[in-house]
């Protein structure tokens, strides 16, 4: 028994195996991994649907609708979207049962309760932040510090809303909220991305990572996005 629980520790201390056990409650994670394009996610229904995925996988069901935390520029005839906008109105809780905000006030707030060991993954880990190999605190939002859609200047695209790993760049937050930037201990707009590749992302301490929330079906009258074949 000793050895079996020595190996669980030294596999939770590797991020192999959660160091909670899933609430019931859970309704907020940062992705384990994004689809791998960078930051081309398939634009934000791309985005929902791997939030979706990602839920179902991790043992969350149907119950919940995801909604990537993205935001989105008024581009080729489309308006602005809003991550503020998007994500219902809370409580939200992690893997864990903690509530990280109350509601889209409480979340946008300077007392919120993200901070690196409450920015769990679905699979109730604790995502690399600065100071871990490799960083990857940078999480893609595409926002300002209000949730609001970051419209940045001249190059700036939120890489092509989500749809592009080569067009100008994005903003990004920090979830363990230290680093650089015009606002290092941002969550949600730390600064913006050096591109939108894979690398690209890499390079800023990053790896394609995003927030997801989840909103009650029932509530919605919608029903939610079920996970790939």
């Amino acid at each position: 028994m000793k050895k079996v629980t020595a190996a669980l520790v030294a596999l939770t201390l590797l991020g192999t195996v959660p160091a909670f056990a899933q609430d019931g409650r859970m309704n907020f994670f940062i992705t384990s991994a994004g689809p791998g394009d960078g930051a081309n996610l398939g634009g934000l229904e791309g985005a929902d649907q791997q939030c979706a995925d990602l839920a179902y996988a991790a043992g969350l069901g149907n119950d919940l609708l995801w909604r990537a935390y993205l935001s989105t520029i008024a581009r080729n005839g489309m308006s602005a979207v809003h991550a503020r906008d998007r994500i219902g109105g809370g409580p939200w809780y992690n893997y864990a049962g903690v509530m990280i905000a109350r509601d889209v006030t409480d979340l946008h707030s300077e007392d919120v309760n993200l901070t690196k060991e409450t920015q769990l993954n679905e699979r109730g880990n604790i995502v690399n932040g600065r100071g871990d190999s490799p960083n990857m605190h940078d999480i893609l939002t595409g926002s300002n510090l209000d949730g609001t859609s970051y419209e940045g200047g001249e190059g700036y695209t939120a890489c092509d809303n989500w749809t592009s790993n080569s067009e100008g760049s994005t903003r990004v937050g920090h979830h363990d909220r230290q680093g650089g930037g015009e606002n290092p201990n941002s969550w949600n707009s730390a600064h913006n991305s050096s591109g939108c590749s894979q690398q690209n992302l890499q390079a800023t301490g990053g790896n394609g990572f995003y927030y997801c929330f989840g909103l009650e079906n029932e509530l919605l009258g919608v029903k939610p996005k079920l996970p790939r074949e």
